[in-house]
Order: C-alpha cells, then sequence, then structure tokens
C-alpha cells in the first residue's frame, strides 16, 4: 500500500469515526425511549468496528444486567446479569479498564459463559466500561466470530462511547419538566464561584 493510499484510508476512518461521534450525541438529545436509543448506539459501533456482536450491560446493585444487543434476545434483555467482578464484562466493570482480546477469548481464566448466548464462543472481546460522574455504571462489549486485532480507532471509538452512553444515562434520570426549570446559570455561578447575574457589572464586554 502506498503512503499516499495509507493516509487516504486513515482520514477516511477519521471522518468515519467523528461521524459515529456525532449521530450518537444526536440520539441523546432526540425524545426515544433509553431502549431504543442504546440499541441506535450498539448498531452504530457495529456499523465502525464490523463486529457480530455487541453488548450493553449496566449497573444494578452489585450486578451487571444486559440491557441491549445487537441481535436482540428478548429472553435475556433485562435478565442475564453476573456480578461485578465476573467474568471478562464484570472484570472491565470493577478495573474501570479496557480489555481487548484478539483471539480465544473464551479460553481467558476471567471468561464465564451464558450457554443460551450464542455470542459466548465468539473468538475476539473488546470492552469498555460506562462512565458517568466519575463512577462505573455499566460495560459496553464488542465481539468477533474470527481472531480479530483491534485498532486503535476501535478502542478509542469504545471508550468515548462508553462515556457518552454514561451521560446518557445522567440526562435520562431527569424528567423532562426537571430540565425544563432548571436555571445552568445558577448552577455554573455556586460551582464554579462565579459572579451571581445579579451581581455582575453589566456593559463591560462584548457580545
Amino acid at each position: 500500500m502506498t503512503r499516499a493510499k495509507e493516509l487516504e484510508e486513515r482520514l477516511h476512518r477519521l471522518e468515519h469515526q467523528l461521524a459515529v461521534y456525532q449521530r450518537v450525541s444526536r440520539l441523546m438529545v432526540r425524545e426515544l425511549s433509553l431502549a431504543d436509543t442504546l440499541h441506535a448506539i450498539v448498531k452504530l459501533v457495529q456499523e465502525f468496528t464490523g463486529c457480530d456482536a455487541c453488548f450493553i450491560y449496566l449497573t444494578d446493585g452489585e450486578h451487571l444486567v444486559l440491557c441491549s444487543s445487537l441481535h436482540p434476545h428478548p429472553a435475556h434483555i433485562g435478565k442475564v446479569r453476573m456480578r461485578i467482578g465476573e467474568g471478562l464484562s464484570g472484570w472491565v466493570a470493577r478495573e474501570r479498564k479496557l480489555l481487548a482480546i484478539s483471539a480465544e477469548a473464551y479460553k481467558d481464566p476471567r471468561f464465564k459463559s451464558f450457554s443460551d448466548l450464542p455470542e459466548d464462543c465468539y473468538e475476539a472481546f473488546l470492552s469498555a466500561p460506562v462512565i458517568a460522574r466519575n463512577r462505573v455504571v455499566g460495560v459496553i462489549n464488542v465481539k468477533h466470530r474470527m481472531p480479530h486485532r483491534h485498532s486503535g480507532a476501535e478502542m478509542e471509538l469504545l471508550t468515548t462511547i462508553g462515556e457518552q452512553v454514561g451521560c446518557l444515562l445522567l440526562v435520562a434520570r431527569m424528567p423532562p419538566d426537571l430540565i425544563e426549570q432548571a436555571n445552568h446559570v445558577e448552577l455554573v455561578c455556586a460551582h464554579g464561584h462565579i459572579a451571581r447575574p445579579d451581581e455582575a457589572l453589566t456593559g463591560t464586554s462584548g457580545g
């Protein structure tokens, strides 16, 4: 591959990565159910990584619960769960670290099998924590049937989307009327030790 072709492909990849971030951001401000939004995010991850399976687990106390899947298993959504620290996903949640395994993920000593999920026999595994206010509130997993060396772009994308999903979960917990009534200026001033609007001088700055 020529240098020019390599740079062209890298640029295309970066543009695609940015487009995924933009589409996730737009999902965050639309009036969709949380389940629909998470499923749309899972599909965006699949488009970028070319994975065969993608899951989002969210925390419920000391457990991770399957809440979204690329190929939905209605009987499993909300039912499949593991303790934080259990399995590959539980390890990611406990350690707050990205985990990438390029082949034979099912042989890793941390692996936990769910016999009802066919994705458990996949070779490659990539997982990132879902972070909200510096706390782990879930994990997002990507799996490939065949061995797959995860690129830096894939790792970065999953890490960033984990952070975006964390922000989405915070917003989803707020009633719409609370968002409308919130005084964001007061909030910024209170936490940033900035002069309140009625204390600030007027006519001293430009538009």
